[in-house]
């Protein structure tokens, strides 16, 4: 599959050809579902509350006399029967778990898929190169223009783009992320996806593709044994 590449001005500058087998080779849309929800699960918190009457800040003081008036009896108006008054079975729980759980080789599959169904679509926009010599959000809007990215978009930038995130975090429907965080979550929640092309190379060259045996035997990204701060002993 060849993915054409883009410069900061919209120009097609080359093109970046991208093995279809390391994503998946065809489409599983039951995996990328699965991995979906087990991403959007795990982003609660489970620590819902509601109030009981006794919770509900306002005054206690009795709101009419207990006799003579012909209605019924009430203490205050936090009562649930009453606006803005208390829960009658209120949520007490100290924390409810939602959490998921997938293989972690699935969950690379998974991810992998999701990217091949946006390169598919031809919904990733790659850039050789995107610099900020000064954070510009209006130099964000213009990159986002000349791509013809008109709906949300997901922009995976770097870990030291700091100018680029300044740029692009103020802008309506970007959302920011780093490379290594690409998942099934982030990338189905956006239309487009812009990438620069050595960020897309070693994306597809790391750890994240290791969905074999060789992701346990050699597992990429780690530290060489007898290192020390990842250099050689």
């Amino acid at each position: 599959m060849d993915v054409p590449v883009y410069n900061m001005q919209g120009e097609s500058v080359g093109s970046m050809s991208i093995d279809e087998a390391v994503l998946g080779g065809s489409l599983n849309p039951q995996l990328i579902k699965q991995a979906y929800v087990c991403y959007h699960a795990n982003l609660r918190q489970g620590s819902a509350r509601t109030k009981g009457r006794g919770q509900v800040e306002g005054s206690t003081r009795k709101i009419y006399k207990q006799k003579g008036t012909g209605r019924a009896r009430h203490g205050d108006k936090k009562a649930p029967q009453f606006r803005k008054g208390g829960h009658v079975h209120e949520k007490r729980r100290t924390r409810e778990d939602y959490r998921l759980s997938m293989p972690k080789k699935m969950r690379r599959k998974a991810n992998l898929n999701a990217l091949l169904a946006k390169l598919v679509d031809n919904e990733v926009k790659v850039i050789d190169r995107i610099t900020f010599e000064t954070p510009s959000t209006k130099g964000m809007a213009g990159l986002l223009s000349s791509l013809g990215i008109n709906r949300t978009v997901l922009v995976a930038l770097p870990e030291g783009s700091v100018n680029a995130r300044l740029s692009a975090r103020n802008i309506d429907d970007v959302t920011l992320c780093r490379t290594d965080q690409l998942t099934a979550w982030n990338l189905l929640n956006s239309r487009f996806v812009v990438i620069e092309k050595a960020e897309l190379e070693a994306f597809l060259a790391g750890p994240h593709v290791q969905v074999g045996k060789d992701a346990k035997v050699e597992p990429r990204g780690r530290k060489a044994a007898g290192t020390n701060n990842g250099e050689a002993a």
